[in-house]
């Protein structure tokens, strides 16, 4: 069965005598070896300052509070992503009100975000779904007219571009999974890019039980409620060696989505997903549009192809559904909407093999 999603390692002879070189050094919690990978990860980003975690939803977690929300407040977010994105907002106590999403696009919708906007409105949460970055000078110009701050959740977008730019320059909190099934895989792990740097410093110590780690314990006061979220030296070394050749990698992701992209216009019963202008998608997963969406996965597994929807769209989580509404957007999109591989495992063979049996029909 060709796999929708499939683990990406550095051979062994590259990886294991830097990460040997780690574990018995001595020292494997957090270090200079953290330290490295944070530096690393900014310059392959191009802004910002990293901090890096134990998981993307330890990065949502922290934004949030960064944002300033508390309980109480609202945080305007869309159902249409993995549950840890909206999740993260209960987590600060604060309430998720669902904006509708564009139907060309998956993604967040800036009308409805606008829409939305009410006196408890503290942050917006927008998601590049499936690595297809969103309306980003839309959600800027509606984050400075009404003063509220945007986190970008890109756990599927690393390497996505906007007018040129990768995902983690465009708003004041960048998301990042490295979660097992990434482009790029720590093991478990994830980071939060920030653009301010008093915020990052703030950022650091909430890391760390609200700990100063420049600082002897002795020497610490804490004045602000701080959890474990670090990341470790080892998972951080796993992380420095997969960015060597992240470029690379990505770039198998991006090529093969492009060569779908070409080679399904047209077909009856496909409806293929737009991109905003001057946006390059990073491909994580290869989303579509079709009519008959059972048969459709029936037959591509039939044929040892996985086809799913994936994701159980948020709304539907009754702990989630703050405000029920109607969307019927999402109601269209989501009745519709499959995925099937494109990552750095699919080979030319396995591509055509798909365009051919999608061009049978089902």
């Amino acid at each position: 069965m060709l796999p929708l999603i499939k683990t990406s390692i550095p051979p062994r002879e590259i990886l294991m005598p830097r990460l040997e070189e780690v574990l018995y050094s001595g020292y494997v919690a957090q270090g200079e070896i953290v330290e490295e990978f944070e530096r690393e990860f900014e310059k392959y980003i191009g802004s910002g300052y990293t901090l890096s975690l134990n998981s993307g939803t330890a990065a949502l977690h922290i934004a949030l509070i960064l944002a300033g929300v508390k309980e109480g407040d609202e945080v305007i977010s869309t159902p249409l992503t993995a549950e840890p994105t909206n999740v993260a907002i209960k987590m600060v106590g604060a309430k998720v009100r669902w904006a509708d999403i564009d139907p060309d696009t998956g993604n967040i919708c800036p009308n409805s975000i606008e829409e939305n906007i009410n006196s408890k409105t503290k942050a917006i949460i927008v998601v590049d779904y499936a690595g297809i970055p969103v309306d980003v000078l839309r959600i800027q110009a509606i984050s400075k007219k009404y003063n509220i701050p945007v986190i970008e959740d890109a756990a599927h977008a690393l390497g996505a571009k906007t007018n040129g730019k990768k995902t983690g320059n465009h708003f004041p909190f960048t998301v990042y999974s490295f979660q097992a099934i990434k482009h790029l895989t720590t093991i478990d792990g994830g980071a939060l890019q920030i653009q301010d740097k008093e915020l990052y410093e703030k950022g650091k110590t909430i890391r760390w039980f609200g700990l100063d780690k420049s600082k002897t314990r002795l020497e610490n006061n804490i004045q602000i409620q701080g959890y474990k979220y670090h990341m470790n030296n080892v998972n951080a070394m796993i992380g420095i060696v997969q960015l060597e050749n992240i470029e690379s990698l990505i770039q198998k992701y991006i090529d093969n989505g492009k060569y779908l992209d070409e080679n399904l216009k047209g077909i009856e019963g496909v409806e293929l997903i737009k991109y905003y202008p001057n946006s390059e998608p990073s491909y994580w997963l290869y989303t579509l549009k079709v009519d008959n969406r059972k048969g459709f996965i029936d037959m591509m597994t039939a044929n040892s192809i996985t086809a799913t929807e994936l994701h159980k769209r948020n709304d539907k989580h009754t702990f989630l559904n703050d405000f029920p509404t109607t969307l019927p957007n999402l109601d269209s999109f989501y009745s519709k909407m499959v995925h099937i591989p494109c990552g750095w495992w699919v080979t030319k063979e396995d591509l055509d093999k798909m365009i051919s049996l999608i061009k049978k029909g089902w």
